[in-house]
């Protein structure tokens, strides 16, 4: 596994969010929410390697919509930009983060299954994806997911994506690493034929390839992202999708949408929470 990375950042302001300075005394005592807000910090887990929705700049600042969604709950906290720590929550990694105390919560194109809700609580879904492919665009010998036998597939270890290819096209040979940006350069220098993950993840990475890649077969799943809490902690986790619930009331949801994700891709349809 690739080694867990901080970044501090400071300086930035909270897109669409005025701070209103909350205090503890707003929450249950003993409540996540309040020792956050009493310490005026949190630990967030996102990706660093996928466009539109988490990673890093040139100047090592997050960007992207789950970022964004990531500010908006620190926000409702009274925490701003300083106060946040921001932590790479890769993919096989994400579970022991929480359940380590290594990350207070994680926005990191997180899908919410049956199998993850045993060891972790979610809230939300903040978007709904689907899984897809994405292929380099002089290679027309893979059209859809049917095509993948004896191909080579990359994705990420622990990924819900690994598993469908497993499921679906069990002839393929799946390749796994730690990151999807270790799959998009083995997909981009030929050392595999196919990237599988979810479609806004794939489609952020053709923006960037000046043509060089291609989606292709459409969606065969749907993925739910959730924002990932410590399983036992349901006062936090109904907490924030109440937090989710007025951000899409308001706005503040579209508003984080129209400013990363929603540069390439159509606007989503409005998630509906999944309060169980």
């Amino acid at each position: 596994m690739s080694a867990m990375r901080n970044v501090g950042v400071g300086g930035a302001v909270l897109a669409a969010v005025a701070l209103a300075g909350c205090s503890s005394d707003e929450y249950p005592d003993g409540s996540t929410m309040a020792s956050l807000a009493d310490a005026g910090a949190v630990t967030v887990g996102i990706k660093y390697d996928q466009p539109l929705f988490g990673e890093l700049d040139d100047a090592g600042v997050p960007q992207g919509f789950d970022v964004e969604v990531a500010r908006m709950i620190a926000a409702e906290l009274g925490i701003d930009e300083d106060g946040i720590t921001w932590v790479e929550a890769v993919s096989g990694e994400r579970e022991e983060m929480l359940s380590g105390g290594d990350a207070d919560f994680i926005v990191a194109t997180y899908t919410m299954s049956s199998e993850r809700k045993e060891v972790v609580g979610f809230a939300g879904p903040y978007y709904v994806a689907g899984q897809s492919l994405l292929t380099r665009t002089d290679d027309a010998s893979v059209a859809s997911v049917t095509d993948l036998a004896d191909k080579q597939v990359c994705s990420v270890d622990g990924s819900t994506a690994a598993r469908t290819v497993e499921q679906l096209a069990p002839e393929a040979n799946l390749v796994l690493f730690d990151d999807y940006g270790a799959c998009l350069d083995a997909l981009l220098a030929g050392q595999v034929d196919v990237l599988t993950t979810d479609d806004v993840i794939l489609a952020g990475y053709a923006a960037e390839a000046d043509g060089a890649l291609r989606l292709v077969g459409g969606n065969f799943t749907s993925e739910p992202y959730g924002i990932g809490v410590a399983l036992a902690d349901d006062e936090f986790r109904l907490w924030i999708n109440d937090v989710l619930e007025e951000a899409i009331d308001d706005g503040r949801w579209k508003d984080a949408w129209d400013s990363t994700a929603g540069a390439v891709l159509p606007d989503p349809q409005q998630p509906h929470l999944d309060r169980y």
